[in-house]
């Protein structure tokens, strides 16, 4: 699993990352949150971030524009912030925001891990359900349009889903189709 973590005081991700070294398979620890968008790419289980950078983003801060910018990305990771400000209100934000959980500086060391494995396994079960979700949207979607096809763009559509099922092989999708190879390319020619 990879974690990230964002945090302008190198005592504190020093400290986290020796805390949390056995319960990782990567840890990338980084003073200045405008790195995220790279490290993101990397495609991390989690990022722990902190709050506050002693800057605003557009009126807020920093640690909520990161959170926002991160749940915008595609499969993004669950995000759990720390801070030394345990506002209730900025944990309520934090959290509408799409941070899976909220940490406030000092941390108990096992409470911290507990909250950051729950974070992912929350993040992944959501990230599931989302795609269940959109596959079923989609299903739906096909259902309408079919719904008002005719039966030979039913018949071609049937085609080139099992032709990209077997991922372009002509021979394997024939044999699906019980047709031959011929039939298989005029049917395609029809389109």
């Amino acid at each position: 699993m990879k974690l990230i973590i964002v945090d302008d005081n190198a005592s504190v991700r020093t400290t986290l990352k020796l805390i949390l070294a056995g319960e990782y398979d990567s840890i990338v620890a980084v003073g200045d949150p405008s790195a995220l968008p790279a490290l993101i790419d990397t495609k991390p289980d989690i990022v722990l971030l902190d709050m506050n950078f002693g800057n605003m983003s557009m009126g807020m801060p920093a640690g909520m524009f990161w959170i926002k910018r991160i749940k915008e990305c595609p499969d993004a990771p669950a995000v759990v912030v720390i801070t030394a400000f345990g506002e209730v209100a900025l944990a309520v934000d934090a959290m509408k925001a799409g941070a899976e959980d909220f940490v406030t500086k000092p941390w108990n060391n096992n409470d911290l891990k507990n909250r950051l494995k729950k974070a992912i396994e929350k993040n992944r079960k959501t990230r599931m359900t989302d795609q269940s979700l959109q596959k079923a949207a989609e299903i739906e979607r096909r259902k309408a349009r079919q719904e008002e096809m005719s039966l030979d763009e039913i018949k071609i559509a049937h085609v080139k889903d099992t032709v990209a099922r077997y991922d372009g092989n002509i021979s394997a999708a024939a044999a699906q189709l019980g047709i031959n190879r011929q039939t298989l390319y005029n049917i395609l020619k029809k389109q």
